[in-house]
């Protein structure tokens, strides 16, 4: 079934010459570096084709490469490729894009359909995981910078190889990368993880002031002040949450940072057992079993939210 979707999919990226790859809105390390491995690869294979990133770019990730800047109003009978988006609403930079055909690459646990072709495999690592696989299947160029984006990657969404959804197949596909090309992963480690005084002493805040409820759910609400104070940005306690995955008796855990330039709430959420992507749909989130998201508008929902993942904690116990 797999190596049928490779070879679709193959086929209709060497039968288009405009080619628009978007992934969702406030992309992670996967989004990036699977959107920028792949527009890539293309652009290598075929030199001739115009292939374009789109999206609204995060500083911190021009490290791994530069999003397109393009009128979407131009690129006429293009096929657009959507990576690391279950739901086409959140798909961000194709405003006025009207794509001839859509195909969606995605491995979160299905939510809608959208594409003209889908490949969804929600037991994979990352998409970069899956942008890997197509590469290895298909006739797509691979180069030491392509590399390295797919390894970054599924390094961060599999954070280091930990979650539970990483398989024999993952190290099978980071066995090949090593083996196709001269990435220094040692390198990529010490440029992931390397941080900042800032962000190590705001790291110690939340250690400090997480809060824990009788039933499991660790919470902390991190106001704009506290994000202005300790000078990081409000994607900060997003990089740090995995840090908590192994308090005793903690089993779901979760930052909601104010984002006052959005005028949103970001939750981030984590588990160690309880199913969260149920309860983060309820609020228009979304995500894995055990990583999800919720962009929330007001306190109210975040204190409904917490509800609910505190009764998650609850039932979790329960069945244990």
């Amino acid at each position: 079934m797999t190596i049928g979707l490779i070879k679709k999919i193959s086929h209709k990226i060497k039968q288009y010459d405009t080619i628009v790859i978007a992934r969702h809105v406030g992309p992670d390390p996967d989004a990036i570096c699977s959107q920028i491995a792949l527009r890539d690869a293309i652009r290598l294979t075929y030199p001739h084709k115009k292939v374009f990133a789109v999206g609204i770019g995060v500083s911190k990730f021009k490290k791994y490469g530069i999003l397109d800047k393009v009128d979407n109003s131009t690129l006429t009978n293009s096929l657009l490729i959507c990576l690391d988006v279950p739901n086409y609403y959140r798909v961000d930079g194709i405003e006025n894009l009207k794509p001839k055909e859509i195909i969606k690459i995605d491995h979160h646990p299905f939510e809608e359909t959208y594409g003209n072709l889908e490949w969804i495999d929600d037991h994979s690592s990352s998409t970069c995981e899956l942008i890997a696989r197509l590469i290895f299947g298909s006739n797509l160029k691979l180069n030491e910078k392509i590399a390295n984006n797919l390894f970054i990657g599924m390094v961060c969404d599999s954070d280091r190889f930990m979650l539970s959804y990483t398989s024999v197949e993952t190290f099978k596909t980071v066995v090949k990368l090593l083996e196709r090309s001269k990435i220094d992963f040692i390198k990529q480690y010490s440029i992931l993880y390397e941080r900042s005084l800032e962000e190590i002493r705001f790291h110690g805040y939340l250690s400090e002031n997480i809060k824990v409820t009788e039933n499991g759910l660790g919470y902390l609400k991190i106001s704009a002040d506290t994000i202005k104070k300790y000078g990081v940005d409000t994607a900060t306690p997003s990089n740090m949450i995995n840090d908590f995955n192994c308090i005793k008796d903690v089993w779901v855990w979760t930052f909601i940072t104010e984002d006052e330039k959005n005028d949103i709430y970001k939750v981030y959420i984590r588990s160690r057992g309880p199913v969260i992507n149920e309860i983060a749909s309820k609020y228009n989130g979304g995500g894995h079993k055990f990583a999800s998201g919720v962009r929330a508008k007001t306190m109210d929902e975040i204190d409904q939210l917490l509800k609910d993942l505190d009764d998650s904690c609850k039932n979790y116990k329960k069945s244990l």
